[in-house]
């Protein structure tokens, strides 16, 4: 195991390394510029189409869709993610978080207009699509080899992918979490998710979409409303706060407490790759539930899909990092989830807990989402047949997770994450012209 952690280590190193942020962040940008910074300037419109009936094909409502691709994106990443880039890159990441999900923005909106665009109904009657669709049937009439090779790999890594940060990275930590705050046995946490996991993925994606779309909000809302609390009694210090962000963004941290020191450097590097681990925005992951959405037009479906990396990063991840910096526990040299949950009980006795339950159900519903992802990416590689020896091996995943060392399995499961985007990220970049388009028809046709 030493061996292969040797040679996946440095390949990790260079995939999450500069060519990849940037890769990531000069496709957003060229996105946003591409749409006239429409995204930014449809944000209010895009939150109003959420109370609209919905109207065309499909198999969930818009809402569910954007609630699914939610329950798979708000995770650990939201708790221990930005902990781990203030951690590191001092206050100053949590501006490079913003930045990345601005520009994620746009590439979450042009994921999700190509989802619609390309997706196929399979032979159960569902649509399915996402990158492995829109490569092959967008980017493959003009580019066919290209498209051959691009579509697989990309649902191979998916469909891996998802048995690392889906599964067992997301039952490992709530099975340390649980364990820590209320002594529950790893075994016994395992045993009760995957039961819980199991039933329901029997329901299919009308099962997940149900239970995501009753879930996510719910579990935004309580979470921001404690964070909320804990802003208002610290208001004083969210000035102070806020001007450590935007300063240290451009000037480097000095170590301080437990606090080592940061470079903007460091700053920009773990700020851009924590946001993109939270939001997924590049990866190619949500537009494989959005495929799924009733909607007769794709531009309607990428306006709420774009919610998505804002409420995530914009709300949920800055919620999460002001608590860390307002309490100053960012300089106590704890890290991860300890670290959010230290600085949750700077506030409230039951901090600890607070945070054990909120990364508990998010990652409960990381499991529900990603399950999702996998299936879709294995049926496009063997057909729907695949579907349910998938969803076996999903449930049973989530033990073996719940009381295992995952250090590796993080590892491999980052450098998945990165191979995921590079397909996806070449597609998109292709079919540019096209999302456009589509963009410019629909707001004319709009205006007339």
């Amino acid at each position: 195991m030493d061996f292969i952690t040797d040679i996946i280590a440095p390949i990790d190193s260079f995939l999450w390394g500069p060519p990849m942020l940037v890769a990531l962040s000069l496709t957003g940008l060229f996105l946003m510029v591409g749409l006239r910074f429409m995204p930014l300037r449809k944000i209010p419109t895009a939150f109003g189409m959420l109370a609209k009936r919905s109207e065309g094909e499909g198999d969930i409502s818009p809402f569910q869709a954007l609630m699914t691709a939610l329950a798979a994106t708000v995770g650990t990443g939201n708790i221990a993610g930005v902990a781990t880039a203030i951690f590191i890159g001092g206050p100053g990441a949590l501006f490079y978080m913003w930045l990345i999900a601005l520009v994620g923005m746009a590439t979450k909106y042009s994921e999700a207009v190509c989802a619609i665009a390309y997706r196929e109904v399979d032979e159960n009657g569902d649509h399915v699509g996402g990158p492995m669709y829109y490569i092959k049937n967008g980017v493959g009439a003009r580019f066919p080899a290209l498209a051959a090779f691009l579509a697989p790999a990309f649902a191979v890594f998916t469909a891996l992918a998802g048995f690392g940060i889906g599964n067992t990275v997301q039952a490992n930590s709530v099975a340390d979490a649980l364990g820590a705050s209320f002594d529950i046995p790893t075994w016994i946490t395992g045993l009760v998710i995957a039961v819980a996991v199991g039933l329901v993925l029997i329901g299919g994606i009308r099962r997940i979409a149900d239970v995501a779309g009753a879930l996510v909000p719910t579990m935004i809302v309580a979470y921001l409303g404690t964070g909320l609390a804990i802003l208002v009694m610290n208001a004083a210090e969210i000035p102070g706060a806020l001007s450590l962000v935007f300063h240290h963004a451009f000037t480097p941290a000095a170590a301080g407490g437990g606090f080592a020191g940061a470079t903007v450097m460091m700053a920009i590097r773990y700020g851009v790759a924590r946001g993109v681990f939270s939001n997924e925005a590049g990866l190619g992951s949500a537009p494989i539930a959005h495929a799924a959405a009733r909607t007769n037009d794709p531009v309607r479906q990428g306006l709420i899909a774009m919610l998505g990396t804002f409420i995530d990063t914009i709300i949920v991840c800055t919620m999460t990092g002001l608590v860390i910096i307002t309490s100053g526990a960012w300089q106590s040299g704890e890290n991860g989830a300890a670290l959010t949950s230290l600085a949750f009980a700077h506030s409230f006795s039951f901090g600890n807990e607070i945070v054990a339950v909120a990364l508990s159900v998010f990652a409960f519903t990381t499991l529900l989402g990603w399950s999702y992802y996998g299936e879709k990416a294995v049926e496009f590689l063997f057909g729907v047949k695949a579907i349910m020896p998938y969803r076996i091996l999903w449930v049973i995943a989530i033990p073996i997770g719940a009381t295992t060392s995952l250090s590796f399995v993080w590892l491999l499961a980052d450098t998945l994450n990165a191979m995921m985007a590079i397909p996806n990220l070449i597609g998109l970049l292709i079919l540019a012209p096209g999302i456009f388009a589509m963009t410019k028809a629909y707001f004319a046709a709009e205006k007339a």
